[in-house]
Parts: C-alpha cells; structure tokens; sequence
C-alpha cells in the first residue's frame, strides 16, 4: 500500500469555528478593508510579541522589501546575497537598482561581512542582507560596515519571526526589517507580510505608501501602492498568534530528533542552534556530500519523492543563476564558490508542527537507509 504524503510544510490554520466567529463580526460590520479593527489589533499585537517598536501590516512578503527600498530612497547599487529567495533580488530590481551579489559564510549561509566592503563602490547605497532560514546574520558587523560608507541596511527577515539574540528581537537590526506570513511559514496569515520600523514618523510614510500614497482624502505625497492587509486575514493572524509558540515548540521537537538521528551520517551535515540564540525552526536543511555520503543531492531528493517524503532543494539555483541576474559581474560564480557548494547540495527535510513520530521515522530513514 502507497504510504501517506509527507509533504515539506504544512500551515498553521486557526480554529475553523473560532475564525468562524471572527468572520460573522466583520460581516456585521461590513468593514473588510482599509486599516479596520482587526488590521490595527494585529500590528499592535504583532509588535508586542516580536517586541518590536512599530508594525506595519502588508498583503504579501515581498511589498514591504519594494516599499523598504521606495522609503528610505534607495538608488544605485545594492548589495545582497545569491543566496535567498528570488523575491530578495526582484525588489533591487523593480526599484530600479542593480543587484551586487557577495558570497555567504558557510557556517551560517548568510552574507559573509568580510566580503562586503570589497563589493562596495561609490554607486553603493544599501546593504540587503537575509536571515537565511532564521539564523540570524552578523548584524554588527553589517552595521559597522553600513555606518562606516553611510549606506541604509534593510534586512529580508521573512524567515526570522521571533528570532531573538540575546533576548532582543533580531527585527530591531538596521533601518528597517521585513516579514513573510505566507501559508509556509512559521506564523502565516494566508498571504502576508509586515515591515517593522523604529519611530513613528517612518511607520507613517510606509502606512501611506501603502495605501497608494494617501495622506488624507485628497492628500497624495507619494507614488504609493497598494498593498494593504485586509480584515479577514488579519482576523486569521490574530488567532494563529494565539498558538504560533506551541508550533515552534513542535517544530523544535522535530529538529532535536533530526539532529540526534543524522549527526553520525557519513557525508550528512547540518545546522546546530546558534549560542544565545531563540530559533524559529522553521526549515531544517541538511547537505550532502556526495562522496562520503555515496550519493548525490538529487539522487537522495528523487529517492525521497519516490516513498512520498518531500524534501526541497531550498535554495537552488542561486538567484544569481537565473536569466535576469547571470549577466551581472557579481554572479559569476567564481565570485561565489560557497554559495554555489550550498546550493548544489542542500535538502530541506519535512520541518512543521503537524509530522506525527511516525512521519519523523520515515523522512529520517528515507536518509539513514
């Protein structure tokens, strides 16, 4: 008999009859839009919990990295790694900027800061740094760099919800940080994504640029867009607050036993949890070496599919690899030996709070066997 799909992610859903509720209160109102009840009850809730000063809420993840660079003016030259999702890249992008792509530390997978200053020219204005599944990038470095050449650092933080170092929020680097809650994530309102920002007066102009630059009925004072959170999803995201801590647990569970599983894997390695770290476990990325392993990446992905246990080679190919950026001097791969090593290697197994032990035992025997 065919086993049971496993799949790579699963989303955290609210109680059916709770979100239930909700909706009949926003259908008794006929408020659905336009920075209502609940949007406003989230940003401030969300603010609280990540303990962050200012929340502004967005239809999808990557508006805010578009809104982040519009904001703060960004022209020129960003740089940025090869290593992320193609959301990062597209926002330099459709703002008009050029992309710079540095090489990522292999012990993090993050943009390595002692390559930075090396790819910074007088066209340079800002640093688009990610925190790449979670881990948290070298934010001091960075900042000393930024501060040094006077250049802005907007981080891509859509995978670091409630990371903290230390016991402060990794959303308070830089100038301003942004959020993914699409349905893969970790806490998820569907679609969604949020900016966190330090004072209220930038919490202001991104609240207008996102509403197609309004400042009052007949008021523009920007080119904005449109990019609003609407009611029913922000009713969605209040209820799945309420439970995202226990998901993180379950997820942390299931790296423990990844980890005491895989550790002794000849040719298997992966991440440990990061000194005074609070991690999301929201991907758990293993990476295989072929020649110890006896098997390549791709050979041990496919055979996974082949017993219903999906994996997913996240990232690959590098954004550097796709058409619109392999043209640029800084995506010759040359230049990024160890994101190339990274991307050519990487699987990321199973990782939500739904895989029971069972499913665990599969997906890790899929590899041990």
């Amino acid at each position: 008999m065919e086993k049971k799909l496993i799949t790579v992610t699963s989303p955290l859903l609210p109680s059916l009859d709770d979100f239930h509720a909700e909706l009949q209160k926003i259908w008794d109102c006929k408020w659905i839009t336009n920075n209502g009840s609940y949007h406003k009850q989230l940003e401030a809730a969300l603010a609280e919990y990540l303990g962050v000063p200012y929340v502004s809420l967005f239809t999808n993840g990557t508006l805010p990295l578009l809104t982040a660079l519009q904001a703060l003016r960004i022209t020129g030259e960003v740089i940025t790694t090869p290593y992320s999702f193609v959301a990062t890249t597209h926002s330099i992008w459709w703002n008009g900027c050029k992309p710079v792509f540095v090489d990522i530390d292999p012990a993090t997978g993050n943009i390595n800061p002692d390559l930075i200053e090396a790819a910074i020219t007088p066209k340079t204005t800002a640093i688009m740094p990610v925190h790449v599944y979670g881990k948290p990038c070298d934010t001091k470095r960075i900042q000393e760099i930024a501060d040094k050449y006077g250049l802005k650092v907007i981080y891509d933080a859509a995978h670091a919800f409630g990371v903290e170092v230390n016991g402060e929020s990794i959303l308070n680097a830089g100038d301003m940080s942004t959020l993914s809650f699409h349905a893969t994530k970790v806490y998820n309102t569907i679609e969604g994504g949020a900016m966190v920002m330090h004072d209220e007066t930038t919490k202001k102009r991104i609240d207008y640029l996102k509403n197609f630059g309004f400042a009052g009925e007949v008021t523009v004072v920007g080119p904005g867009i449109n990019s609003k959170m609407d009611e029913m999803r922000s009713a969605y995201g209040l209820l799945n607050l309420r439970q995202v801590d226990a998901a993180i647990e379950a997820r942390h569970h299931i790296a423990i036993k990844y980890r005491e599983a895989l550790r002794e894997v000849d040719g298997i390695t992966f991440f440990d949890d990061m000194p005074g770290v609070k991690h999301n476990y929201s991907y758990f990325p293993i990476f295989v070496d072929a020649e110890k392993y006896g098997m390549t990446r791709d050979e041990l992905y496919f055979k996974m599919k082949e017993v219903n246990v999906l994996g997913r080679r996240y990232f690959y190919p590098l954004i550097s690899e796709f058409s619109t950026y392999r043209g640029l001097e800084s995506a010759r791969p040359e230049n990024l030996p160890n994101a190339h090593k990274m991307a050519n290697s990487v699987i990321c197994l199973p990782m939500h709070h739904a895989l029971s032990e069972n499913d665990i035992e599969r997906i890790i025997s899929c590899i041990t066997k």
